[in-house]
């Protein structure tokens, strides 16, 4: 009985990993569109009032613990380098570079998570997840195929600077919600991040010369709110506290593939065999990774 239910809780945790990368990999497509219009930071502050206002007024029916003062510093380091730093430099490297190479460079996470939670989280490093990671980023380099990265040496400094922080801030929520709930976590943090990006957004619309806001714009925004920050934030932060944080990355390489293919489905951008030869490696890289994670949490 109690294997079934660690197996079910498993499955659910994979569930939610695989509809945030899904989320996360339209992001990339959404923002693109949207920074031509509006400014990164105001994009980046109006993406985490949207999520973090919407899921306040959830979390306020739910009775959340009250956070002790000595983890204070542990809320505020998440919103800071996770919720805002990390995700306003994530957005400058795709508006500096271009979707498809932030994109691959964010599916590095896997390796800079598992290093972290290796080193913060004595998270046991195995050869089968070394292996898996090493498939499903190869898979990742072979969609990407060959991208032109002159003039764009900013905007991959600038990615990597984004998936360094991102991946630390992960570590710490992976050991935070172990002692408070995963949606209270990710609304804090969320609204810190926003408080702190608020600021910025205002000298950013200031000295703007044009900024276009229409129908397609503010949808787009309410999409990049709701679905690629609260609900796949949401999920990412309770994943992160029912599986260990090396795990949980490895569905990162999944988030360039469903960017590539919803850049075929919406932008009329060209799939290859690469695509498919890509897409069987990450697919078998995660699948492998699932199989030897079902053995440790048994």
């Amino acid at each position: 009985m109690v294997v079934c239910m660690a197996d079910k809780k498993i499955k659910i945790a994979y569930l939610y990993l695989l509809i945030t990368f899904c989320a996360w990999g339209s992001l990339y497509v959404v923002s693109k569109y949207v920074m031509g219009k509006i400014p990164v930071f105001t994009v980046s502050f109006l993406r985490g009032i949207i999520a973090g206002a919407t899921l306040f007024i959830i979390l306020r029916k739910r009775n959340p613990k009250k956070i002790e003062y000595q983890d204070y510093k542990y809320v505020l380091f998440i919103g800071f380098a996770g919720y805002f730093l990390s995700s306003a430099v994530q957005f400058l490297g795709t508006k500096l570079s271009n979707a498809s190479l932030a994109s691959l460079i964010n599916s590095m996470n896997p390796i800079t998570i598992t290093i972290f939670a290796a080193i913060i989280l004595k998270e046991k490093l195995t050869v089968v997840k070394v292996i898996c990671i090493a498939s499903a980023l190869s898979g990742v380099f072979i969609i990407a195929g060959d991208v032109d990265g002159s003039g764009k040496a900013l905007g991959i400094l600038a990615s990597i600077f984004s998936i360094v922080l991102w991946s630390f801030a992960s570590v710490i929520i992976r050991q935070i919600t172990q002692k408070y709930d995963s949606f209270q976590i990710t609304v804090y943090g969320i609204l810190i991040g926003a408080a702190f990006t608020l600021p910025v957004s205002v000298y950013e619309i200031e000295v703007a010369s044009d900024i276009q806001f229409d129908w397609k714009v503010i949808l787009s925004l309410f999409y990049m709110g709701l679905v690629c920050t609260g609900l796949a934030h949401v999920l990412w932060n309770k994943s992160l506290s029912m599986l260990e944080a090396g795990t949980c990355s490895l569905f990162y390489p999944i988030q360039p593939m469903v960017a590539v293919l919803l850049g075929w489905l919406f932008l009329g951008e060209s799939i290859n065999l690469s695509f498919v030869f890509g897409a069987v490696l990450i697919i078998g890289g995660v699948v492998f990774s699932l199989l030897d994670a079902n053995k440790m949490y048994k």
